[in-house]
């Protein structure tokens, strides 16, 4: 059920993506793709699992009521030439208070569907962040960015993808680092595109 990370990279963005300084011209940044982070991170099967499995009763109880409703609604315009006018106006005011009922309880099952989520999705989010933190560290990064789809990065030398080493983090294992660019010279201009981005879902 890929809903279940469907916010996830807006919250690594925030992460990724930090104050450039001043003084950090021409400082050792990367970049990584958050979606597929997320998509590899080791608990995304399981979690998922829990998630449809917990969420399932769920949106059986909306259907369940939808139908109810649905078939009130049918029954009632079915019949409503025949009725009389105080009569039309007793059921409308019934199925109107259906129809609330039933907004409220899907907001509510709603409610707990997105706190049982944010549960489940938020520990491997924390790993992740930690992964790329280790690697950032490591690798002596200014900062790491995220590029996925959203970003306003539009251009990046992909020497600077470090997305495989936090997932050898995330995994337990080891990847040899990524051929190095040509280190430029003081006064070349930092990569095409690497720029401060914004937090765009």
């Amino acid at each position: 059920m890929r809903a279940l990370f469907r916010a996830a990279p807006v919250a690594l963005t925030l992460l990724t993506v930090m104050a450039l300084p001043a003084r950090a011209q021409g400082a050792k940044v990367a970049y990584v793709q958050t979606a597929l982070l997320l998509d590899q991170a080791p608990g995304r099967a399981e979690a998922e699992a829990q998630f449809e499995k917990e969420t399932v009763g769920y949106r059986d109880q909306i259907k369940r009521m939808s139908d109810s409703l649905d078939t009130m609604v049918a029954a009632y315009r079915k019949r409503q030439p025949s009725l009389t006018a105080a009569t039309r106006e007793a059921q409308e005011k019934e199925l109107q208070t259906k129809q609330q009922e039933y907004q409220r309880r899907s907001a509510e099952l709603e409610q707990k569907a997105q706190g049982r989520q944010n549960e489940l999705v938020q520990p491997i989010l924390d790993k992740v962040k930690a992964a790329i933190e280790e690697v950032r560290v490591e690798g002596g990064y200014a900062m790491i960015f995220n590029a996925d789809q959203g970003s306003p990065i539009v251009a990046v030398d992909k020497s600077l993808n470090v997305t495989d080493r936090v997932l050898s983090k995330l995994k337990g294992t080891t990847a040899s680092a990524p051929t190095a660019a040509p280190r430029p010279s003081s006064t070349a201009p930092a990569p095409s595109g690497v720029t401060r981005p914004t937090s765009n879902p």
